[in-house]
């Protein structure tokens, strides 16, 4: 072959095309950003042609350009001019997915339709006349079912001939007002461009599409000339310009398919929609969701299979943490080094720091790939988008726009995706509010915070770790009507239109390499950033000032000259702990620097320095949060002859006792509040970053952070509060404080809404 053929897959959201996408390249994909953009961009060398790399075009519903996808679509397909286009089509919705290929059909490249999930057509008695469909549409078909891989390859190898000899023309046409404009348009400013590509431009010149009228360079003058062709259209049609060619283009396939796709079952219920009726009805649908998230949470993060529970994650993270945060590595590896006689110090390094910090992470891994294989269970089978759609329901009843949910289902993973989602949101007051609230929806670096709190103070209880999902949710509605009821952010809220994808079974192909992405994704995170971090962590907690001397304080405290029983009694004083319970770490830098700082989360019920020190790096990496607990715990005694616990679980415990300890014997719900404030408050400094090029304001940026850190200590300042009320050992002071907070967001959430159209914050 002389050069490389380039082939485009273009087609609608859930139509099948990432499907697709991996039956044809297999393992020969690569994954990038498009230039300029932060959407990913995916492409693959054909298996049965290594010579041919596919190109996955973003799912997109028409060539217009309202999202960041279709910008991106569109560019690709106009600037960098493939040599084909493979436009997957979903048959069970032909009508929908057609608009696509009627523009696709205009850009003068050759286009082969690839009619997706014709054994969902046939198994409903459904027939569609391939043949026909064919010639009316100008362009070959080929039948495939990318989830059971019928007929993909025949798909591609259409697409490669086409690229070498084939030709698309267009065969549909317009009004007789609507052509008349064009080809006055065509004549007035396109006719210097390939004759294959005028008809595009000049419908694109009618619809008045900004971005072509920029990029053609079309003077005041000629812009003058064919506007009076466009009036004169849109007075006869009585519609704007927009609206007649998308009238148009539907009549068109309408017409097209009342003798080509012929129904058996017309009129009545597909399987997918009676499914509908009972998952999406408006009493059952929250319910439902629930019920399934917490069967989710149950099978990740719930106890585990042997203690009465169902969890399979909880089950592999208890082995794992045995191993990781135990005996097998971190206890074996001091064992190996000291036989070696390695210097004290590096023992420290490798075992007490890198290896027990980057352990009590990855000891949780198990527990976020059963999660993350659930959601992409979920995703795969159509049931997200009936989440979406649910949502949007509830969203706009508080004015809130539905399409601010994707952003959170994507966050699930990663809140960094999870931010850059908010680009499809046209409304900038809506966009802006996203970009804050979207990182309250727990990511995947936050499992370990859930899973260590659920697992060590609350016995597995699966309701722990759905909550903490639910939690976020009602961060973000909550946070949205609130926000929504300021000047900066008052307005209507953007529409959102979605197509439910039929129920089909999962495709493990997808659904695995979904999970494994997300998963690696997070280990390559505790590779790179947690063990900068650990070793970071380590020092801080390894060394400091005792009785004037600097040094590691294990050996410090070993030396009676330096460690005085006066000097205990003043450490004793100094972090509010009986003398015989004073730690070497509690001279440590870390410790001297987190002390003062933990008087913020006192009245949260945390207000100790090692929960402290574990919020405050979680901004670097929220893993970090648990593999600081996992050095900081990884001693047993205070005696100078340090020992690594011989199972990994017995660190938690030790969590679970300190928990108890300083909250005054109310560990669980410290632990609650601790959670809860680690979930709510500002993401780690990638997130962060994220916000900032989202927001392009430093101001914008700084306010987002302020408001997720005051929303996070406000919401557990009164959980803490509150709580005592049920536990005992109630503060009069703080309850009346945490029940003037509650009145004044009561006070905001049910006062009505006040229209403005200004921001104020730039």
């Amino acid at each position: 072959m002389d050069k490389q053929l380039r082939i485009a897959l273009a087609g609608n959201p859930n139509s099948g095309k990432t499907t697709l996408f991996n039956k044809l390249t297999g393992s020969n994909q690569f994954v990038g950003n498009w230039p300029g953009v932060t959407v990913e961009k995916k492409e693959g060398k054909l298996i049965v042609d290594k010579e041919v790399v596919l190109t996955d075009l973003p799912g997109i519903y028409s060539l217009s350009p309202y999202t960041l996808e279709e910008v991106v679509a569109r560019n690709y397909l106009i600037e960098e001019k493939p040599d084909a286009i493979l436009n997957i089509v979903d048959a069970t919705n032909l009508e929908r997915n057609l608009y696509l290929t009627t523009q696709l059909t205009e850009l003068g490249i050759p286009v082969v339709i690839a009619l997706n999930m014709m054994d969902l057509v046939r198994k409903a008695g459904d027939s569609i006349n391939v043949k026909e469909l064919s010639r009316q549409l100008g362009c070959p078909i080929v039948e495939i079912s990318a989830l059971k891989g019928d007929g993909v390859n025949e798909a591609a190898k259409a697409a490669i001939a086409a690229a070498k000899t084939g030709k698309t023309i267009p065969q549909h046409s317009f009004s007789g007002p609507v052509e008349h404009a064009l080809a006055h348009i065509e004549e007035v400013t396109v006719h210097n461009l390939p004759e294959e590509r005028q008809r595009w431009y000049a419908i694109k010149l009618f619809e008045r599409d900004e971005k072509v009228m920029e990029s053609l360079k079309i003077s005041a003058e000629v812009k003058a000339h064919i506007e009076n062709d466009i009036a004169a259209a849109e007075k006869e049609l009585d519609d704007d310009a927009e609206s007649i060619i998308t009238n148009e283009r539907y009549i068109y396939i309408g017409q097209m398919l009342k003798g080509i796709y012929k129904k058996k079952g017309k009129g009545q219920l597909s399987a997918s929609d009676k499914i509908d009726k009972i998952v999406t009805n408006r009493i059952l649908a929250l319910p439902i969701f629930v019920v399934v998230m917490w069967l989710v949470y149950a099978l990740s993060m719930g106890a585990p299979i042997g203690d009465g529970g169902i969890s399979i994650g909880t089950f592999l993270t208890d082995w794992a943490n045995d191993v990781l945060g135990g005996a097998w590595l971190t206890d074996g590896s001091r064992a190996i080094l000291e036989s070696w006689n390695v210097a004290p110090w590096l023992v420290g390094l490798i075992s007490d720091g890198i290896l027990a910090g980057v352990g009590a992470v990855l000891g949780f891994v198990p527990q976020m790939l059963v999660l993350f294989l659930m959601l992409c269970l979920l995703e795969d089978c159509g049931y997200m988008a009936r989440i979406a759609f649910i949502m949007d329901r509830i969203f706009r009843r508080f004015g809130l726009s539905g399409k601010s949910f994707i952003p959170m289902l994507v966050g699930t993973g990663c809140g960094i995706p999870g931010v850059m989602a908010s680009r499809t949101i046209e409304n900038e007051r809506d966009r802006r509010m996203t970009v804050m609230t979207t990182t309250f929806i727990p990511c995947g670096a936050k499992m370990p915070i859930i899973g260590l709190i659920a697992g060590a103070l609350f016995g597995g209880s699966t309701w722990v770790a759905t909550s903490a999902y639910f939690i976020g949710i009602a961060a973000i509605v909550l946070s949205g009507i609130m926000l929504k009821k300021t000047k900066m952010f008052a307005g209507d809220p953007a529409p959102f239109v979605m197509e439910l994808p039929a129920y089909h079974l999962p495709a493990w192909g997808n659904v695995l390499r979904g999970t494994w992405e997300r998963g690696w994704s997070f280990i390559k995170r505790a590779g790179s950033v947690i063990v900068i971090s650990s070793i970071v962590i380590w020092f801080l907690t390894s060394f400091g000032s005792v009785n004037g001397r600097f040094g590691m304080v294990d050996d410090l405290y070993e030396d009676d000259s330096v460690v005085t029983d006066e000097y205990i009694a003043v450490v004793a004083n100094r972090m509010g702990v009986p003398e015989d319970e004073v730690e070497p770490m509690d001279d440590s830098i870390l410790a001297r620097v987190a002390q003062p700082v933990s008087i913020v989360f006192k009245p949260l019920g945390f207000g100790d320095w090692k929960p402290t020190a574990a919020t405050v790096t979680g901004l670097v990496a929220k893993e970090e949060v648990v593999a600081n607990f996992g050095i900081m715990y990884a001693y047993d005694d205070q005696d100078g002859e340090e020992e690594l616990e011989e199972n990994g679980d017995q660190i938690w415990d030790r969590v679970a006792e300190d928990f108890n300890a300083f909250s005054g014997g109310h560990g669980k719900l410290a632990a609650y509040t601790f959670m809860i404030f680690n979930l709510l408050c500002a993401p780690c400094f990638a997130a962060i970053g994220a916000i900032k090029r989202e927001m392009n304001s430093r101001k914008w940026t700084w306010f987002a952070i302020g408001y997720q850190c005051g929303f996070a200590w406000v919401t557990a300042f009164i959980v803490w509060q509150l709580g005592r009320l049920f536990t005992g050992g109630m503060n009069v002071i703080g309850l009346i404080l945490a029940v003037a907070m509650l009145a004044l967001l009561l006070w905001q959430l049910f006062k009505p809404y006040k229209e403005a159209q200004t921001l104020t914050v730039q």
